[in-house]
Parts: C-alpha cells; sequence; structure tokens
C-alpha cells in the first residue's frame, strides 16, 4: 500500500504517483523540506541543503505534465554524502582541515545523478574522511539515530542513515570502505547496498581508493536496485570503472532463491563477536530463504585473520592522509585520528604488501567458495550502535569489536554485499542480516535481500 505522506513513498511509489499526475515533484519536495525543517535539528543529518532543488523539481514537473520525463528518478527526492564533491559547494569531508571553497564540478556519481532527473537535497554528514564507524565528526559534529537518538546512527555514512530513517526523502548516497554504507544501514533500519567494487564509478579518489565503494542507501530494496541503475554508469574519469552498458538491476529482482545455495557464514578469518539479536536475525534470514527454496549449509572458508589485513590497509591510509597536511592543518584533524595516523606512519611498504598478498588469498577463497555456492548470509553488525556522544577510544580494537567486523572483508574481497533490515531488537534498533556475492554478480544480493522483504517488511522510525 503506497504511504499518503509523500516524504516517505519509497522512489517507485513517487514515480507512479508523478506517472498518474496523483502528486507532483513539486509538491513530493515541499513534504520532505517540511519534514526535514521539522526534525533536522533533532538529527543533524545534513552538512548543507541545497539551493538547487525547488528549480529541479519545477523543472521536473513540466517534463512529467509534459510526458517526456528525464531519466530512471526523474523528480525524487535524493541527497549526496559529504565525501563526494557536488559542483557549487565545498566538499568538507567532514573536518576542519579541507577547504572551504566551493568545487567547480560534480562527481560522477552527482553528474549520474542530474542526468537521471533526482533532485538533489544537500549533503549529508560523515565522520572525519569516513575513517570510523561512530557517526560524529569535528566540523558538524554528532549525527543522531532517528529510532533512538540517544544512539549513534554508525558511520562513516552517518548524515545518509539519519536522512533515510527519518523520511528526508527516499535515496540516499553511501560510501563504503569498510562497512560505511552498511553499518549505518543496519543501525537505522535502512537497505545499504556495497556493489562490487569499480561498479560505481567515484572521482576524486578518496583515502581508502583501493577499497571503497559508493552505492544506496534507500528504504526498500526496489529503490536499492533502481538508484543504483542510475548511480552505475561508465565514467571515464575513473579509471576502475567496469566498462559495462547501463541496466536497470531491477530486472529479475523478484526471481525469488528457489534453488540457490546460500553459505551462512560463521567465521570471517577470526572469532568475530556477536549478540543474540544478530545470531537471532541471520537464522531467521536462513529460515526465510530455506522456506523459498534456496538450500542452506554453514561454513567456515578457512579466510586469513582478515583483522590483520585490513588493519594494515586502513592503517596506512590513515597515514598516508594525516602526513597529506602540513603540520598546521594536521592540529585542526581529530586529535584522536591525527594520534592513530601518526603512530602507523612508520610502517614499511613490504608490510602493505604483505597485505595485499593476504587480501588476494582471501579474495581467492571467497571466489571459490562461490563455486560451490550462490551467496553468504552473515550479521552486518555484531551488535546495537554505541551511545551518540560516546568518545573514540582504541580504534584498532574498536574496529573489529564493534564496528565492522563482519563486513570489511567484503571491501578486501570486492564482492557486493547487501545490508537488509529484519525486525527490531535491543535498544528500539533495527536487526539486520548481510548478503554477499561474488564479484559482479549484484542481482544476486538484490534478488535475496528482496525475498526477505518480502517476507518481512521493515518498519520505520516513529517521527514526531
Amino acid at each position: 500500500m503506497t504511504a499518503t505522506d509523500p516524504a516517505v513513498m519509497t522512489a517507485e511509489e513517487l514515480l507512479e504517483e508523478y506517472r498518474r499526475r496523483r502528486l507532483s515533484p513539486v509538491e513530493a519536495l515541499a513534504a520532505v523540506t517540511r519534514r526535514i525543517g521539522r526534525c533536522n535539528d533533532r538529527y543533524n543529518a545534513f552538512v548543507v541543503i541545497g539551493r538547487e532543488a525547488h528549480a529541479a523539481a519545477r523543472e521536473s514537473e513540466a517534463r512529467w505534465l509534459a510526458g517526456r520525463p528525464l531519466g530512471l528518478l526523474d523528480g525524487v527526492p535524493c541527497t549526496i554524502k559529504d565525501l563526494i564533491d557536488l559542483a557549487g559547494y565545498p566538499t568538507r569531508r567532514g573536518s576542519n582541515a579541507t577547504d572551504p571553497a566551493p568545487v567547480a564540478e560534480d562527481a560522477p556519481i552527482a553528474t549520474s545523478l542530474k542526468a537521471a532527473g533526482g533532485v538533489i537535497l544537500g549533503k549529508t554528514t560523515t565522520t572525519e574522511f569516513g575513517w570510523k564507524s561512530p557517526g560524529d565528526c569535528p566540523l558538524t559534529g554528532i549525527t543522531r539515530n532517528p529510532w533512538n537518538t540517544t544512539l549513534s546512527t554508525g558511520g562513516s555514512s552517518s548524515g545518509a542513515g539519519a536522512a533515510g530513517a527519518a523520511g528526508f526523502g527516499p535515496l540516499h548516497v553511501g560510501t563504503d570502505a569498510g562497512g560505511s554504507i552498511r553499518i549505518p544501514a543496519a543501525w537505522c533500519g535502512l537497505v545499504g547496498l556495497k556493489p562490487t567494487y569499480g561498479r560505481v564509478p567515484q572521482w576524486p579518489a578518496g583515502a581508502f581508493a583501493a577499497v571503497a565503494c559508493a552505492g544506496p542507501m534507500t528504504r526498500s530494496v526496489r529503490d536499492a536496485a533502481l538508484m543504483l541503475s542510475a548511480m552505475a554508469r561508465y565514467d571515464v574519469r575513473d579509471p576502475y570503472c567496469l566498462p559495462e552498458a547501463p541496466r536497470d538491476w531491477r530486472n529479475g529482482i523478484e526471481q525469488g532463491v528457489a534453488g540457490l545455495s546460500v553459505a551462512v557464514l560463521t567465521r570471517p578469518g577470526f572469532d568475530a563477536p556477536v549478540d543474540i539479536d544478530a545470531i537471532a536475525a541471520v537464522e531467521q534470514a536462513a529460515g526465510i530463504l530455506a522456506d523459498a527454496g534456496a538450500e542452506i549449509e554453514q561454513v567456515d572458508p578457512d579466510l586469513p585473520d582478515m583483522r590483520a589485513v585490513f588493519g594494515r590497509v586502513w592503517s596506512m591510509a590513515l597515514a598516508r592522509l594525516v602526513v597529506s597536511f602540513p603540520a598546521e592543518k594536521q592540529m585542526q584533524l581529530d586529535p584522536v585520528l591525527r594520534h592513530f595516523g601518526g603512530e602507523h606512519a612508520g610502517l614499511r611498504a613490504t608490510e602493505y604488501l604483505d597485505a595485499e598478498a593476504l587480501r588476494a588469498t582471501a579474495a581467492h577463497r571467497m571466489a571459490r567458495l562461490h563455486q560451490r555456492y550462490d551467496l553468504v548470509l552473515c550479521p552486518t553488525v555484531p551488535g546495537p550502535p554505541p551511545a551518540a556522544d560516546a568518545p573514540t577510544e582504541n580504534p584498532a580494537e574498536a574496529l573489529w569489536t564493534g564496528w565492522a567486523p563482519w563486513t570489511f572483508t567484503f571491501n578486501l574481497t570486492r564482492q557486493p554485499a547487501i545490508a537488509v533490515p529484519l525486525g527490531g531488537g535491543a535498544l528500539g534498533i533495527p536487526r539486520s542480516v548481510q548478503l554477499a556475492a561474488a564479484q559482479y554478480n549484484d542481482d544476486l544480493v538484490l534478488r535475496a535481500a528482496r525475498a526477505i522483504e518480502r517476507a518481512e517488511p521493515p518498519a520505520m522510525a516513529r517521527i514526531d
């Protein structure tokens, strides 16, 4: 059933309402902006609200009235994370050390969203340079979870998580180098897709370019597939972008999982922590998939210790980031980031190459696993989010104990992985499960996530 408030409609619902002329993009934008005006101070989802959204909505309305919509997203409100360039606005990356001057050129993702007719609401908050999972940064402060404002949204796509959960439009761009789409999606009750590496073009390259992906954060699986269809367009600026023809990733999404084989991942190369809610969610998801005709089996793919692999990749990226600033600018960075980056500045190139060799080993073993299994099922997060205002302490340990133990493996192996909500858990926060597939098989994770969503439709946070 279609929602009555345009602010909480899915993108597909909005597009159908436009097509039937029962709603206009201008009316939809007005509903969303009213909601932002009423609630954003509570959640702190935005770095900046765009100036061009109203003009874009009016232009979209004229196209719909003429029967000539521009593209897949014409008139649909969307947001862009502030690690991504949007022409006419600064890209601050959550940091006081960055240039406050507006950038001149859209990043590939902004180009694609505009070409599809998306109405860009503004830029959402991020942790500083996307370096950690708690949803705060020196530039904009704390972003809070609409399900429970005492708790973090997770990060680094913190504003996208808050905006999606709060009903600030249906489509939100996140980026993910170790879980930064999937973690806030899990803690905010959203669908979050990290596509195959290179599926969505990115430029300029960020601090974690070797493992980072951009992808959709939405309130439905079909909207994630729709948004991916608009974002995954080849762009020559990204030398690692897959040179594939555009496609609608919704095609085949309703085929279900009958006949597919699913490996329940019990150990991502180490004894990853997981609480009772996360275990229950995986068990429930396995039951749903089995009832839908999938074959389920628990596996341990004998991965190397992924903590050591990702920890080294992450540490060296942060060390390189910190030393890229002159000394006076380094003092404007988060002290924990500055200390952590400086502490690892002495790592040798051979140590990084050792980590790269282990990363290739992990990717090989996962590829061999996918010769037997179509999908991998596991938790998204180890438990509920931390307090929104909790200080970041011992980030190297927090990375694999509280933040990202179940997500960073799929960045290292460059597989598609999706977080999908599944019922309620502790502290009023939704539960979530994660599905991964072999490289380039993004369609399989969407199909399986849609099967789970059909069986257990997600709830939405109650906004007063």
